[in-house]
């Protein structure tokens, strides 16, 4: 543990680098928000219904054969 505590304190930059991880991770999460907020319902639905039409055609092509 002695170790890895010297190491940290050796190290200048690990400030700017926490600062920089936690400003990365925030601008992601808002701009997922923004989209979340901003994203066509149409588009949401038809996503959503991408597994049942799938299932649907797998199902009618073994039907015909």
């Amino acid at each position: 543990m002695e170790l890895i505590k010297n190491s940290l304190q050796a190290v200048d930059t690990i400030l700017i680098w926490s600062i920089f991880s936690l400003v990365v991770f925030f601008i992601f999460f808002v701009c997922l928000l923004w989209w979340v907020v901003v994203v066509d319902k149409d588009y949401i639905t038809k996503m959503k219904n991408i597994p049942i039409e799938e299932n649907k055609s797998e199902y009618n092509t073994s039907l015909n054969n």
